[in-house]
């Protein structure tokens, strides 16, 4: 009852407060030992995070409980410069968000493990005021959209051989999506009264992730994990926005990742991350030439991003039995690609501007990270990151027409408190 009651609770709070993208609208890592390695988790087996990054090193974790918060802040600019609706910038309010997350973890026997991750996706989360009464957009008032993605990961994993195991975690989410000050949009749409202004909605969706772990040496671990497409229920309110009368799924996705034991002390870790957000229309479809199929349609457009490429590279030092440091870089392509040489009806130009909304442009992240370890055997964890700022620029077909920046860079402080049973 007591788990349970923690889970619900992390649920309700993850709902409440998540806003974390740092590739796409996917964390840059899950569980605070991982971001403090630049998200390198696939082989972790020091925490309860494996429903987000490898449900196969649940079987090497043992008992415990982890429960962890961070404070995130990104920082979002956009620009429209020579058109109609001219501004200097427009700078995004709500610059702070506290994102839970809580995993737990049980050895029913030697070999095999049952435990639960909760964590949280979003980040498409932007507050622009308007100037006039009119916003960068063209539209009335205040222009943005709040996008939380909760995802509760139960977790089942089982040592196939001494060093190597296979988990499986079903994925049940549920997300809340809000627009705003999209009036000039209104008019594109196939269902127009459901294209901003309607509240939160919410939709319910599943989807499932396996995995696999092995010590191939002493000092060499391999593993690998794959998250099929979530599917989720139709945003009704919001089916004049988004391709296919609201739909809007979370991304199949995979990791691979080895770490190495170099000495006693250090240990290194390379993840390879891969997010087909292409495969989900309202995400990945080009603004033209699906901008004249109608916003809402079976083939509208969607923010036109690129699948994404993640690498990312961490270190663990291990200074003495109470204290561990870490530390982490890592690198993508930001999914929007920008286009200064506007071929609309059938080129790339409009992306940057539809995607003022989401503005997901950082590229290179940097880590730090600790752990104390108490008398007690029970840890805290913090995690620092920085990601670089970096911006997209692309001509604006319409809509005042001129050429639309955005710019982002982040910030996200971490801490968690784990108890080993």
């Amino acid at each position: 009852m007591k788990l349970s009651r923690i889970v619900l609770g992390l649920a309700i709070a993850g709902l409440s407060f998540s806003a974390n993208a740092t590739n796409g609208y996917f964390g840059h890592g899950y569980g605070m030992k991982a971001k403090g390695m630049a998200g390198a988790g696939t082989t972790n087996t020091d925490d309860a995070f494996f429903g987000a990054n490898n449900p196969a090193a649940a079987a090497f974790v043992g008992n415990r409980i982890d429960l962890g918060v961070d404070l995130f802040s990104p920082i979002r600019e956009a620009t429209n410069v020579g058109g109609e609706l001219s501004f200097t910038s427009a700078e995004s309010d709500s610059n702070f968000f506290l994102v839970p997350e809580f995993g737990y973890n049980h050895m029913v026997n030697s070999n095999l493990a049952l435990g639960v991750t909760v964590y949280g996706n979003g980040g498409m989360n932007t507050d622009y005021p308007s100037t006039f009464g009119v916003n960068i957009l063209g539209g009335a008032g205040k222009l943005g959209v709040d996008l939380m993605q909760l995802i509760v990961a139960p977790t089942a994993a089982y040592k196939i051989a001494p060093n190597h195991s296979i988990g499986i975690s079903p994925l049940l989410g549920y997300q809340l999506f809000e627009a705003s000050g999209l009036s000039g949009f209104a008019g594109f749409s196939l269902d127009p009264t459901h294209v901003y202004g309607n509240g939160h909605d919410g939709a319910f969706g599943y989807g499932v992730r396996v995995g696999y772990l092995g010590k191939i040496t002493p000092t060499v671990t391999i593993g690998a994990a794959y998250a099929s497409q979530m599917k989720f229920d139709e945003f009704k309110d919001y089916a004049g926005l988004f391709a296919e009368q609201g739909g809007f799924d979370i991304p199949e996705n995979y990791n691979l990742g080895v770490s190495w034991q170099a000495t006693p002390q250090v240990k290194l870790a390379l993840d390879y991350q891969r997010i087909n957000y292409s495969k989900v229309d309202s995400v990945g479809n080009p603004v033209f030439p699906n901008f004249f199929n109608g916003l809402g349609a079976d083939a509208g457009p969607g923010f036109g991003w690129d699948d994404m490429n993640v690498w990312k590279l961490g270190v663990e030092y291990k200074y003495n039995n109470a204290w561990t440091l870490r530390a982490g870089y890592s690198h993508t392509d930001s999914p929007i690609k920008g286009d200064m040489l506007c071929a609309a009806p059938a080129g790339d130009c409009g992306e940057v501007m539809f995607n003022i909304l989401a503005p997901a442009v950082v590229e290179d992240h940097v880590t730090l990270g600790f752990t104390y370890t108490l008398a007690s055997g029970d840890e805290l964890t913090a995690a620092y990151m920085h990601a670089f700022s970096n911006d997209v620029s692309g001509v604006r077909p319409g809509f005042g027409g001129g050429v639309d920046t955005i710019k982002m860079y982040q910030n996200s402080l971490g801490i968690q408190y784990s108890w080993k049973m």
